[in-house]
C-alpha cells in the first residue's frame, strides 16, 4: 500500500487546515512582539484556578501520556498502536536532539535578574535549560496528528488541536518555555509525524491481517 504526505495531509486536513491559521496567527505575534514582551503578558495572565489547572494540562503532552495511549490502543490494533509509538519515539528523538544543539535557556534562566516580578506556580519544579524546542509540544502535536490521521471521523481533529494548543499554552504558563519554543515544537510535532506516516504506513507488512488486530482479539483464540 503506497501513501505519500499528500495522502496523509489530506487525512488529516481540517486538523492541518486550522493549524495553519493558528500559525499564521502565532507568526504575526511572534513578528510584532518581542521575546518578553510575550512572556510577561502570558505570565500576567495568572490566576489561582489556571495555578491549579495548568499542571494536569501540561501532562497530557508527557511522555507517560503517550506510551500509556499507545498501549492501551495496542488492545485493539498492533498498526495503530505503532504508529503512535514510534511517532513519539522519532519526535522525541528529534526534539531532543535540537535541544542540546541550542542550548538555550528556559525563562528562570533567562530571567534570573528579575525573578521577583515573575509568577510561578507553586508545586512545579521549573526547568532550567534546553528550552527549545518544547518536548512537550512536539509529543502532543504529534500525538494529535497520529489520532486524527486513524479517526474515522476526522472532525476530531479540531478539538484534538485545541488539547494540543492548551498544552503548548501550558508551556508557557508554567514558565517551562518561551512562545517560540512552543511554536517550533508544534511544527516539528505535525512535520516530522506527517513524514513518517507517510513513509511507515506505506510498508507492506503494517496492513497485514496480523498488525490490524489488537491483543483482546490474539488473547481471544
Amino acid at each position: 500500500m503506497k501513501i505519500n504526505i499528500k495522502d496523509v495531509l489530506y487525512r488529516i486536513r481540517p486538523f492541518f487546515i486550522l493549524y495553519l491559521v493558528v500559525l499564521c496567527v502565532c507568526l504575526i505575534i511572534k513578528f510584532l512582539y518581542t521575546r518578553e514582551e510575550i512572556y510577561y503578558a502570558v505570565n500576567g495572565l495568572n490566576s489561582s484556578w489556571a495555578d491549579a489547572i495548568a499542571p494536569y494540562i501540561t501532562d497530557i503532552g508527557d511522555g507517560v501520556t503517550a506510551i500509556t495511549l499507545s498501549v492501551v490502543v495496542a488492545l485493539f490494533s498492533y498498526r495503530k498502536a505503532l504508529l503512535l509509538a514510534s511517532s513519539y519515539a522519532v519526535t522525541s528523538i528529534v526534539a531532543q536532539i535540537l535541544k542540546y544543539i541550542f542550548d538555550a535557556p528556559r525563562p528562570k534562566t533567562y530571567f534570573a535578574h528579575d525573578l521577583s516580578h515573575i509568577h510561578f506556580v507553586k508545586g512545579v519544579y521549573i526547568l532550567l535549560l534546553h528550552s527549545f524546542p518544547s518536548g512537550h509540544t512536539v509529543s502532543i502535536f504529534s500525538a494529535t496528528v497520529v489520532i486524527t490521521y486513524l479517526s474515522k471521523n476526522k472532525g476530531w481533529g479540531v478539538p484534538a488541536l485545541l488539547v494540543a494548543l492548551l498544552v503548548g499554552y501550558s508551556r508557557m504558563y508554567l514558565s517551562q518555555h518561551f512562545f517560540e519554543d512552543v511554536m517550533a515544537g508544534s511544527v516539528i510535532g505535525v512535520i516530522v509525524t506527517v513524514f513518517w506516516l507517510s513513509w511507515l504506513d506505506g510498508k507492506q507488512f503494517i496492513h497485514s491481517s496480523k498488525w490490524n488486530k489488537g491483543l483482546i482479539k490474539t488473547l481471544g483464540k
